[in-house]
């Protein structure tokens, strides 16, 4: 077994290169596949899944330009901008979220940054739905020291903010927030300990090189996060990536392979682009080390597989589910 592999499954490392992380993505298939499940068996149940759902609670209208979302105000596909969902609605929906099987509920609104104005009215969602016994995250853009604890202090489990790409490749998706912005958000969530959830988007034209580099991002931050959501791009009509080239399914499931290897303790969670993948697709991404997904019909303003579909598919694998605690505690057990 290479040496960096065989590190990987001792260790958490913080001092990934991109270099030895290449060569991690060009091993021989069936070779990665069996570290990453080896890796994946001493930490997690191989046979469980974590499951959440995600609500828009402020849909449209985003000040960013990121070049893959519809959200985004700046392309001909923008979603038309709607205000915050009341509070009711809010829990209506993770009530019946929770009664279908999931046990996270998140919360994304399409803003480039929380403002102080909107902080309670957030803070008072986040508390009636871990009043209804289920894990709260949210994404609401950058973050603030200050917002950050009161988030905490509501009762906020999980903080979503991807690192999208590469910091060599970001600016070739966005213009409009920095690298460091992303990084300066992850750090207030670290330093309020709320749990991080952060990874990012492949299929958006970059390279293997910058695949690379966005998990040594990732794995090299001061702690790996929790959650690592692996999004394969969906190609929204009227943003600037409509067109892009479709991603080579066996990329997709070595990247999730390499996640596993590079941050082997974390939940990695097959995220957007599900509803473009085949069932035996997803079976090799959970093979890899793949444990999480989103569960429901949306994923903010993007289709994503029926709830029916993907219990069938657990069904078929001999997959439970299961939150993230629990599984955690089976882990350790094991």
């Amino acid at each position: 077994m290479p040496e960096n592999t065989a590190k990987a499954e001792t260790t958490l490392r913080h001092d990934w290169t991109v270099a030895e992380v290449e060569k991690l993505y060009q091993h021989p298939f069936s070779d990665l596949m069996f570290q990453a499940q080896t890796v994946h068996r001493q930490h997690f149940d191989p046979n469980a899944v974590q499951v959440s759902t995600l609500l828009s609670i402020k849909t449209g209208g985003c000040a960013e330009d990121c070049g893959y979302c519809p959200q985004s105000a700046h392309h001909e596909s923008a979603v038309k901008a709607e205000p915050l969902m009341p509070l009711d609605r809010v829990l209506d929906n993770a009530t019946k979220a929770k009664e279908s099987g999931a046990s996270r509920f998140c919360m994304g609104a399409a803003w480039r940054n929380l403002k102080d104005r909107d902080l309670e009215r957030v803070a008072a969602m986040v508390s009636g739905v871990k009043d209804l016994g289920l894990e709260t995250c949210v994404t609401l853009g950058m973050l603030e020291g200050h917002q950050a604890k009161r988030l905490k202090e509501a009762g906020l489990d999980y903080y979503n903010h991807n690192l999208d790409t590469s910091p060599e490749f970001y600016g070739d998706i966005i213009s409009t927030r920095t690298y460091q912005d992303r990084l300066d958000t992850l750090e207030h969530v670290r330093d309020a300990d709320i749990n991080v959830c952060s990874g990012g988007i492949v299929g958006m034209g970059e390279s293997l090189t910058d695949r690379a580099g966005l998990l040594v991002a990732l794995a090299n931050l001061p702690d790996h996060p929790q959650s690592v959501p692996v999004n394969l791009l969906v190609q929204v009509e009227g943003t600037p990536m409509e067109e892009t080239e479709n991603l080579d399914p066996l990329m997709f499931v070595r990247t999730i392979a390499v996640a596993r290897l590079m941050m082997p303790k974390s939940f990695v969670r097959l995220s957007a682009g599900r509803e473009h993948m085949s069932d035996e697709l997803q079976a090799m991404c959970f093979l890899a080390g793949a444990n999480s997904i989103f569960y429901g019909e949306k994923l903010l303003t993007t289709d994503n597989p029926d709830t029916a579909h993907d219990q069938q598919l657990f069904d078929r694998l001999g997959i439970n589910t299961l939150s993230e605690a629990d599984a955690g505690e089976r882990a350790s057990a094991a």
